[in-house]
């Protein structure tokens, strides 16, 4: 292991390991003649209680997600049935984002998934072999649905450190959205804004000091 303190990485899915749903969103809004990012702002607007956020704790089903989520668009201008939006959620796994992965974790380094995911059945596993073979491969799972708290909330990262065995200040924290990264960089957390994986791979090299490619 190398010369850092670090002890554990931690790992957004989506946006991450997974392909931005973002640019299933933003073929949907040209599709369908709505603004471009536009689902984004609904989900961005009143933030920790909108449909999506109440959706992520498991504090509605899918099918209130359905209702609630084309009334908060609507009023926004344009709407947009909820189940429409939850099924584009699905993204392509990175290869060369598991081969970070998998180095890390031949390295030493104790690993999460920490995921902002709502309830479904077993099917959509099923469906996904790949997505079950990367999920198997870490640690820990901390999932908004089941934990009852969502990123940004810091209780959600402090789960995550009481899982992995580590102070704040001994993780490092890879997401693709800012929002998520601020409380754990002010709990002591090293971040990194994942874009493009060459990017996020490169600064995750550079914190832990070994190849990860």
């Amino acid at each position: 292991m190398s010369e850092t303190a670090i002890q554990a990485v931690l790992w957004d899915f989506g946006g991450v390991i997974l392909s931005s749903p973002f640019e299933a969103f933003n073929r949907y809004e040209q599709t369908n003649d709505l603004p471009t990012d536009f689902i984004r702002s609904v989900n961005t607007a009143n933030p920790d209680d909108n449909a999506w956020a109440k959706l992520e704790r498991n504090d509605v089903t899918p099918g209130e997600f359905d209702s609630l989520f084309a009334t908060e668009s609507e009023a926004l201008g344009h709407r947009v049935p909820g189940r429409d939006v939850l099924s584009l959620l699905s993204g392509e796994v990175r290869s060369d984002m598991v081969t970070a992965l998998d180095r890390v974790i031949t390295a030493g380094y104790t690993t999460a998934c920490l995921t902002n995911n709502v309830v479904s059945d077993d099917t959509a596993t099923q469906a996904r072999p790949d997505v079950a073979a990367v999920m198997a491969k870490f640690d820990h799972v901390v999932e908004s649905s089941k934990v009852g708290v969502r990123k940004p909330e810091p209780r959600f990262y402090e789960i995550a450190c009481e899982l992995v065995g580590a102070s704040a200040d001994r993780c490092v924290f890879l997401d693709d959205l800012g929002i998520n990264l601020k409380p754990a960089r002010a709990m002591g957390m090293k971040t990194i804004k994942v874009g493009a994986a060459e990017q996020a791979i490169s600064e995750l090299e550079q914190i832990l000091g070994i190849s990860l490619s």
